[in-house]
């Protein structure tokens, strides 16, 4: 197995530090060993596992669902209709956000427009849509 130290495996996963540490605090990476100096050492399988934790934030998990992911990565009982029902579900959200920001759009195109860009402040119609109680 190899040993890389925090530094060698921030630097090929292309992330910093901070972020393996943090990464250890969640139980994504397992916790590092040390060397009698002190120094936290990694295997491979940690540069490995982040790139896939980057992945698949990069692909909207969250980071409660990158560990189910990898927990079940391990778990002998897992099947691929699993990991295929839990990528349905991400598809379901991403597309309600979709909705969501096209919603906001569509709102905000509707107040650029009905603003000219003259006139006094006070009487903005993009502030008083704001001032107002109805939302998207």
């Amino acid at each position: 197995m190899d040993s890389l130290t925090i530094s060698e495996v921030a630097k090929q996963a292309g992330i910093n530090l901070q972020t393996i540490r943090y990464y250890e605090r969640q139980g994504l990476l397992a916790p590092s060993s040390r060397t009698e100096a002190g120094y936290r050492i990694f295997s491979s399988e940690s540069v490995w596992r982040i790139r896939f934790i980057k992945r698949a934030q990069g692909l909207g998990f969250s980071l409660k669902e990158i560990k189910d992911l990898l927990f079940l990565r391990i778990d002998a009982h897992t099947t691929q209709a699993d990991i295929r029902k839990r990528t349905q579900a991400k598809i379901a959200d991403v597309e309600q956000k979709i909705r969501h920001l096209q919603a906001i759009h569509t709102s905000l195109l509707r107040m650029a427009q009905d603003c000219s860009g003259c006139g006094p402040l006070k009487n903005c119609p993009i502030l008083e849509s704001l001032d107002g109680k109805e939302f998207v």
